[in-house]
């Protein structure tokens, strides 16, 4: 059943990806606009919903290796979402060449200096040549083992969302198959 649900929620953040990556010269939503004393805290964003990133990155640190998206020409997305009277925020993204995404989410709101548990993440790697690659939760583990993500901040001057995770994915859905430790960042920014 959680697997059904992390597999659901993974897939409707990566549709959100796509198709905000097809408008990525536009605003998903409108921004407040920023008073002249930039010092102020601010609400960016007035109403919960997807937000696409216009600046900033979104780092992922896998095996061996780091992926790094960049707003200014991947996708990046942070997203609030409410399923079954539950909310869920999360972080998603897709390379402009539609060959990487990775989505990474968690339960409740978004919160300053708040760390919460994962509820549901997926890499994807779709390579030239080669068989895709798909990285989902381990499976059969209690959400406290799962990792976490840590919001710095949130919604505030120019800052969409900053923030950290780690958690631990698999590459089968085999109740013993092997984990890797994926670890990553994101700074997010809004015009």
């Amino acid at each position: 059943m959680m697997r059904f649900f992390i597999r659901i929620f993974c897939f409707a953040a990566l549709i959100s990806a796509i198709l905000t990556s097809c408008q990525k010269d536009e605003s998903v939503k409108k921004t407040d606009p920023q008073p002249s004393d930039s010092t102020k805290k601010i609400n960016i964003v007035s109403t919960p919903g997807n937000y696409l990133a216009s600046k900033g990155t979104l780092s992922v640190k896998l095996e061996d290796s780091t992926y790094t998206f960049d707003a200014g020409q991947d996708s990046i997305a942070f997203v609030n979402m409410m399923i079954d009277g539950n909310e869920y925020y999360g972080v998603t993204a897709i390379n402009k060449a539609h060959t990487l995404s990775f989505g990474i989410s968690s339960s409740g709101m978004p919160i300053d200096e708040l760390s919460s548990y994962i509820s549901g993440a997926q890499f994807l790697v779709h390579g030239s040549g080669q068989s895709n690659l798909e990285y989902t939760l381990t499976p059969n583990t209690h959400p406290q083992n799962l990792g976490t993500i840590s919001i710095e901040k949130y919604n505030q001057d120019t800052t969409l969302a900053k923030g950290t995770f780690h958690t631990y994915l698999s590459k089968d859905t085999k109740a013993n198959s092997p984990y890797y430790v994926v670890d990553g960042s994101f700074e997010l920014k809004v015009k």
